[in-house]
């Protein structure tokens, strides 16, 4: 037998071929009794709970050392901001308009703490709600009428309008505090 494609001779397949392999080759009529596609539905499903349960095991050592991705801490130079005093400086981030109506715009600043520095004993009270999140290092926090609380790299806390707190950088890196001042409409 010749083979036209690849001008050859083409290997005769002279071998009989299992019921299982005329399955595949040849498509029929829904033949099997319901026992028999039962039995293979039931195989397939083993088989594949199998390779689920193998590809998971395989994957597990990947998924657990996935941590979640943190704001990278800014690189601010000891001259950016304005002194604030008391080892703090402040640099102005940025401004919006707010997508909430009680709120006119939101602006968003960067206190930096030095290793120690806090604000002032007599720290006025606020005339506007906010929102800070700690960017770097770990704060004391201290409000009247309320224990003292730390709040370390990460996390955040609110004051509210006519309020006062005082927070003290107890780590040895320079903190930041990025607070969203949210300004009334």
């Amino acid at each position: 037998m010749k083979n036209e494609n690849y001008g050859c001779l083409a290997p005769v397949r002279r071998e009989r071929l299992t019921v299982f392999e005329l399955e595949r080759r040849v498509p029929r009529a829904n033949y099997r009794t319901t026992a028999q596609r039962e039995d293979r539905t039931e195989n397939l499903n083993r088989r594949s709970a199998l390779k689920f349960g193998l590809a998971a095991t395989a994957a597990t050592p990947v998924f657990s050392l996935v941590v979640p991705a943190k704001a990278a801490a800014p690189g601010y130079s000891a001259t950016d901001g304005v002194d604030m005093g008391h080892g703090r400086r402040m640099v102005e981030v940025g401004e919006q308009e707010s997508q909430i109506t009680a709120y006119k715009s939101i602006k968003i600043i960067d206190v930096i703490y030095q290793p120690g520095a806090s604000d002032p004993d007599d720290q006025p009270m606020m005339d506007m709600d906010m929102v800070c999140h700690i960017i770097a290092g770990e704060f004391k926090i201290e409000k009247k009428g309320i224990p003292a609380y730390t709040v370390k790299d990460g996390g955040n806390y609110s004051c509210g309008k006519g309020k006062s707190d005082k927070a003290t950088n107890i780590s040895n890196v320079v903190g930041i505090h990025r607070i969203a001042l949210l300004i009334p409409a």
